[in-house]
């Protein structure tokens, strides 16, 4: 606090004494806190409450934003992991949220009051359950030590240090200024928190990360390892497109070779050096055999967040934004439970019925209303609405002649008939043949594990994969043996099919 005091002062205009700041900045703000991680007096600028209603504000606009993994059980899985460094973190009660975001990209990142979110792509390339319990461990120290509010702190005396004569004549004259010292911190949170704290704020972040890590019965090292995976996919980018950056920067050196580093993760290891810990990552296999690599079809483009790709019946649609899909061999459906849901279904075509009569039978011959002829795409079809003789209620319904097949799609409407009516009608102009460009888009790729025998080798295996550029450097990095190196007969290794 005092060599705040004294940065204030060397920048306040001189008729201002030193006692006088003090006491206006202690009316602004709450400015001197004790660290719940460090135990050390922090300058913040808001309440615990204010930190959490921050965060809320802040996930909402990252909900609208993002496009977020929709898989139960690996949702799951990191939220149980999530929650167990955390519930060992100096903050336990906070209400912790996690979530994995729909991304290729190395990232993950926290927000003040307990949200953190980690990129499909970083899970991909991390190889333990302690990887990924160290790269949350990380978010959550940020979390408990509020570096964000420290940074927002920082930032807003950097930006009214000029003015500070003019906030304590606020303060003593009442003027109403106080009241929007906030108003623009919405902004920045996130930004924040995808760029990192800066070296000291990370160093720290990886130690308490380290020592939850220990508490929840990982091995500290897991953090050097999980930081090791992802500097090396950042030098690999760096060499491959001349792209820098990476998860919150990372290191100017090599994590192996950060004296300060491993001296920080050595210390805390060294706390009970007869503990054992938890090894066993047939879970972390079971969970993460499935995951898809690189692109995903459900996940944000520029064209639309929800195209969806049925590569087998070699059809594409647009499906309305934030709409969940679920898939079986021939059918799609994709629903909203506030607004309603399209399903879409293959059905093999019998004589020469226009799409009109072969909508009318599959309806049992009710009438339609709206009635349409379709063609798009070199396609034929037809749409309209009809009554549904079970629920009562009106449905938009069509018909889309492809191939040997015709395609049924009913939407069912819960609410906002017309509008909702419309976002269906949209869909269903948007349904055509996958174009051979788009092939590569829709094919999503996905880890499969089998275990190594004495004549692995990554060049061999990279001959037969599906990554289209640099296979072999992508299969090391994904198994953690990038730019060299074999793994042991018997051990689990990672494959892109």
């Amino acid at each position: 606090m005092n060599g705040f005091l004294r940065q204030i002062s060397g920048m306040a205009i001189g008729r201002w004494p030193l006692a006088m700041l003090c006491i206006a900045t202690l009316m602004l703000f709450d400015a001197c806190a004790v660290n719940p991680a460090t135990g050390t007096p922090n300058l913040v600028l808001m309440s615990g409450n204010r930190e959490k209603e921050i965060g809320l504000e802040e996930h909402e606009k990252i909900v609208q934003s993002s496009v977020f993994y929709e898989d139960e059980k690996m949702n799951e899985y990191v939220t149980e992991i999530g929650n167990r460094v955390a519930q060992v973190g100096d903050r336990p009660d906070l209400e912790y949220q996690f979530f994995i975001i729909d991304s290729p990209e190395i990232n993950a990142f926290a927000l003040p009051g307990g949200y953190v979110y980690v990129n499909r792509g970083l899970i991909n390339f991390l190889n333990s359950e302690a990887e990924l319990a160290g790269v949350l461990a990380h978010e959550v120290a940020h979390i408990t030590a509020r570096h964000a509010v420290q940074q927002h702190a920082s930032n807003a005396l950097a930006r009214t240090a000029a003015q500070v004569g003019g906030l304590v004549t606020a303060v003593i004259t009442s003027s109403g200024y106080v009241g929007s010292q906030i108003s623009s911190i919405a902004s920045i949170w996130a930004r924040a928190g995808l760029s990192g704290f800066g070296r000291e704020h990370e160093l720290e972040a990886d130690r308490l990360g380290a020592e939850y890590l220990r508490d929840a019965g990982y091995d500290p090292l897991a953090m050097i390892d999980a930081l090791t995976v992802l500097k090396n996919h950042e030098d690999f980018q760096r060499l491959t497109s001349n792209r820098g950056g990476g998860y919150h920067g990372l290191f100017a050196s090599h994590p192996r070779s950060d004296q300060r580093l491993q001296q920080t993760i050595a210390q805390v290891r060294d706390f009970d050096p007869q503990a054992k810990y938890q090894n066993d990552n047939s879970r972390f296999r079971e969970v993460t055999e499935g995951l898809i690599v690189g692109e995903s079809r459900f996940a944000k483009t520029n064209e639309t967040r929800n195209r969806y790709y049925q590569t087998l019946l070699g059809y594409t649609m647009v499906f309305p934004d934030n709409w969940l899909v679920a898939e079986t061999t021939t059918t799609a459906t994709a629903s909203d439970p506030d607004q309603g849901s399209i399903k879409v279904e293959a059905l093999r075509l019998h004589g020469n019925q226009t799409p009109r009569d072969f909508l009318v039978e599959r309806l049992h011959g009710a009438n339609l209303e709206q009635s349409e002829a379709l063609q798009q795409f070199r396609l034929l079809g037809h749409t309209g609405i009809a009554l549904n003789p079970v629920t009562g209620r009106k449905e938009r319904v069509a018909a889309l002649y492809f191939g040997p097949r015709a395609y049924l799609i009913r939407g069912q409407l819960s609410a906002g008939a017309e509008e909702v009516d419309a976002l269906m009608l949209e869909s269903i102009r948007s349904f055509r043949p996958i174009e051979r460009g788009e092939m590569a888009l829709a094919q999503e790729l996905r880890v499969r594990y089998i275990v190594a025998d004495e004549d692995f080798d990554f060049a061999v295996a990279a001959r037969d994969s599906k990554i289209s550029e640099y296979p072999e450097e992508t299969l090391r990095l994904l198994n953690g043996y990038y730019p060299i190196g074999s793994p042991e007969p018997g051990e689990w290794i990672k494959l892109v099919e």
